[in-house]
């Protein structure tokens, strides 16, 4: 059992949830007002997509991201800054014809994805660790072996800690390999995702292997969606990792009742705190994580 919890509330994503709920965040000002109250809730960490403010779309647009991490920072509440380095892998593959690729189709090299990271400096920013298809349709996530190695060393030499999003056994076999080489530094921080079509399932045997498999000494968070969310908070603490939380994953508080971050946020703090243990103050995750100092 992990007696120390990270707590990570991931605000917004980059789902079709914009329609299905109100309180999902959309414009910069939404999203950094719930980035504070994920944080005055209890939040260690705060993982920021961004959207855009006019059709609530995913975007991948420097200055959104700007605009989020400065609003969160004027208002000096501490919380660490993970941001998605995740948009610009988006493939859909023509039906009649696969070469021509169909509408929502987003993709870039490896490096392209790294600008916001570049401007920003955040202290944490995730590193999608394989493709992966998504869903049904024919809707794929692409991030190659040679996408990743370039981004984990750029990622490096900017001195910020990637995340590694981890959705099945063999993307954790190759963000291992990546580690073997040098390109991830210690302590590497896992987040193994379950129960996302077509990815790793919500099932607590298949989370023990993938915690079994991981590199000594890492640090892991998992999270599971829709109603496992809570669930998983507490297996995963259990298993000894970290958490999160967060309407990226889960629009509900209970059933018929949606949520804000900040009360999924309180909820998860409550159920760890149950369990007997406690949530990292965000000093105790940067000296956890061994983070820089780049928000001073």
């Amino acid at each position: 059992m992990n007696n120390n919890v990270i707590l990570t509330t991931a605000l917004t994503g980059a789902g079709d949830t914009v329609g299905r709920s109100e309180h999902v965040p959309v414009t910069p000002a939404q999203i950094a007002a719930s980035a504070v109250e994920a944080a005055e809730a209890g939040a260690s960490v705060v993982h920021i997509h961004v959207r855009d403010p006019e059709t609530g779309a995913p975007s991948r647009e420097n200055a959104l991201y700007c605009e989020v991490v400065d609003r969160i920072r004027q208002t000096g509440v501490d919380v660490v800054v993970n941001l998605t380095a995740g948009m610009g892998g988006d493939l859909v593959i023509g039906q009649e014809d696969p070469l021509k690729f169909e509408e929502g189709t987003d993709l870039v090299n490896g490096l392209d994805r790294l600008p916001h990271v570049e401007q920003i400096l955040p202290d944490i920013c995730t590193l999608d660790c394989g493709s992966i298809n998504f869903g049904d349709g024919s809707s794929v996530y692409i991030s190659t072996p040679d996408m990743l190695r370039a981004g984990a060393k750029r990622i490096q030499e900017l001195g910020v800690r990637p995340e590694l999003e981890i959705f099945d056994t063999g993307q954790l076999r190759f963000a291992k390999q990546m580690h073997a080489e040098g390109l991830i530094d210690d302590p590497s921080l896992f987040q193994l995702c379950t129960g996302i079509p077509y990815g790793a399932p919500s099932d607590p045997a298949v989370l023990q292997s993938m915690v079994n498999m991981l590199p000594e000494g890492a640090q892991w968070a998992s999270f599971s969606i829709g109603r496992k969310q809570m669930p998983w908070v507490a297996q995963s603490v259990l298993m000894g990792g970290h958490a999160r939380v967060g309407l990226e994953d889960n629009l509900y508080l209970r059933k018929g009742v949606k949520a804000t971050n900040g009360q999924l946020t309180e909820k998860a703090v409550n159920l760890i705190e149950q369990l007997g243990a406690r949530v990292a103050t965000p000093d105790e995750a940067r000296k956890q994580l061994n983070l820089r100092s780049l928000n001073a």
